[in-house]
């Protein structure tokens, strides 16, 4: 212990922040052990998703000596003079990380600009990309996560965030990085106030007509609002309606238990406000961002009440529509080994390239170059231009025939695609609902469901993984394993990852994996049905299928 002391007292020696000093020098004097050791024991990694964390001293938190230096380590990687842009969203201390990171990098000889107030993660991603001088950019933001958590996003020059080997070279030059007290600061730097970039691009997507439905919208405390109704207005579709009590930027997110459109009550107020609009009408559509505004969820009328649908089924719709709105053998859609197998056969359907890879965005947006995975992001030599790409965690980026706009998922843009199905299958006389029974009668009912345990000790995971590798189970869920795939070997031309995969007899699938975001144990439990029968009667045996799989993966990770 008295080494991690000493680390303390080191790390009280360079800190500018004189909150988290204080919050430092209490758990120093009451002799906290196990906090000091909470801190210090372990640091934050920075990997392909950068860094993400609870707020508060020392290196396994996210605070002002954390984000120089991995800021000193990003500038370390970049070439001297290059313009990087900095985004922030309205969590506690983005503005003051993201201007400390505007100061390390102006000091170590580039051009940062730094955005004038909060914007989604989005306008940042398109940024990047638009601009052929900038070489980096950097969104401090924590996404969905609690209120007390934040994090730290980088993005190369294509937009697009990093992976392997770049996330581990600028790691090792974080782990190069001296005391940051004796970085060289710079005193000023470019305040940027334009999202035009992002909203011209967006606004202009040709993804069909507005129509006349009654829209609600929720931020969800966060900051996808104002950009998000300037997108709407500028494509000409109707205001949607904006849940009062969630309008304004809140980073204590006070009306959510956890400010995620998936966790169960967080549409709650969202859908309350819908079915009691002025008039007493009802709205046609509910939308939710997560606070930065890269993810997206939608409900709609069913039963008198209310059906949100899943990732999956969003992404099985939204591809369909994308293709019905696109041209072209050379346009490419893709999803990861843990979303739904039905784009594969919406693919197939429509003629157009099909690319399966790891599990987040940053891989996502690698598929249209060169194979990987068992997709086929590109034949004859062609290049394959991505259309349509999307995660089960309500993430999408949606294209048209020029392509994805942005490089990484974009929840308003996915809105704004919503908006546009859900107005043509208005004036068809149908709704989404309808289209989810169309595309099970056409392809298989593909039901997907997960299994999320939250763990306090890491090493939990570590071990329930084990567990399955030593000694996979021969069944599930009544089923028996006809295939057992250890990713972290890598399959199917995949890159090596921390997870496991079970096929199972009759068309099903299951994938463990450890969260990338948040202490989580996630499995991912697909089954597949033909729709020979009353529709209803075949998602309930669906959904009889997966609390079997629930069922028994709950007993193999005990």
């Amino acid at each position: 212990m008295s080494d991690l002391r000493a680390q303390a007292e080191d790390w009280l020696a360079q800190d500018p922040d004189p909150d988290t000093r204080a919050e430092l020098r209490a758990i120093l004097d009451a002799g906290d052990e196990r906090a000091l050791a909470a801190r210090f024991g372990s640091r934050l990694e920075f990997g392909t998703a950068g860094l993400r964390g609870e707020l508060g001293a020392g290196p396994n938190r996210m605070n002002r000596v954390t984000v120089m230096r991995a800021a000193a380590g990003l500038a370390a990687r970049l070439p001297r003079g290059g313009r990087v842009i900095i985004g922030f969203d309205a969590r506690h201390g983005s503005r003051r990380f993201a201007d400390d990171t505007a100061a390390v990098l102006g000091g170590a000889g580039l051009r940062p600009e730094v955005f004038a107030e909060p914007v989604p993660t989005p306008v940042l991603a398109r940024f990047v990309r638009a601009h052929a001088d900038v070489v980096a950019g950097v969104m401090v933001t924590a996404s969905h996560n609690p209120p007390r958590d934040n994090g730290y996003k980088v993005y190369w020059a294509d937009g697009s965030q990093i992976v392997p080997p770049l996330d581990a070279e600028i790691s090792a030059a974080i782990d190069a990085v001296g005391r940051v007290d004796e970085l060289p600061l710079a005193g000023s730097w470019t305040v940027h106030r334009d999202t035009g970039d992002y909203v011209d691009a967006v606004s202009s997507l040709r993804l069909g007509d507005p129509g006349d439905l009654s829209i609600v919208y929720t931020p969800m405390h966060g900051v996808g609002r104002d950009v998000l109704l300037e997108v709407f207005e500028r494509a000409g579709f109707p205001a949607p309606a904006v849940v009062p009590e969630q309008a304004d930027p809140d980073p204590d997110f006070p009306t959510v238990a956890f400010p995620n459109p998936e966790e169960p009550g967080a549409l709650d107020r969202a859908l309350a406000f819908a079915g009691a609009l002025p008039g007493g009408r009802r709205a046609d559509l509910v939308i939710a961002n997560d606070p930065d505004a890269d993810r997206c969820a939608v409900a709609v009328p069913a039963d008198g009440g209310w059906r949100v649908l899943t990732g999956d089924e969003l992404g099985g719709l939204l591809a369909e529509h994308v293709l019905r709105h696109t041209s072209g053998d050379d346009r490419l859609v893709a999803t990861t080994i843990v979303s739904s197998s039905l784009l594969r056969s919406i693919a197939a359907k429509h003629g157009v390239r099909f690319a399966e890879t790891l599990t987040g965005f940053k891989w996502i947006m690698k598929a249209g170059g060169p194979p990987m995975g068992s997709g086929e992001s590109s034949r004859h030599g062609r290049p394959a231009r991505l259309v349509f790409g999307y995660e089960e965690a309500i993430g999408y980026s949606v294209g048209d025939d020029r392509g994805v706009p942005v490089n990484d998922k974009d929840g308003i843009g996915a809105a704004l695609a919503a908006a546009a199905l859900a107005a043509a299958a208005r004036r068809d006389g149908r709704t989404l609902l309808d289209l989810l029974d169309d595309q099970a009668r056409e392809h298989g009912l593909h039901a997907t469901s997960q299994l999320s345990i939250r763990v306090q000790d890491l090493s939990l995971i570590t071990s329930a993984l084990g567990r399955l590798r030593a000694e996979p189970p021969a069944r599930l869920g009544g089923r028996a394993v006809e295939r057992f795939d250890d990713l972290s070997q890598g399959v199917d031309g995949l890159p090596p990852t921390d997870g496991v995969r079970f096929r199972l007899a009759g068309n099903a699938r299951v994938v463990v994996r450890p969260s990338g975001t948040e202490p989580k144990l996630k499995c991912y439990l697909e089954v597949v049905h033909p729709v020979d029968d009353d529709i209803a009667k075949v998602r309930a045996r669906a959904a009889a299928d997966l609390d079997a799989l629930r069922a028994d993966l709950s007993a193999a990770l005990r």
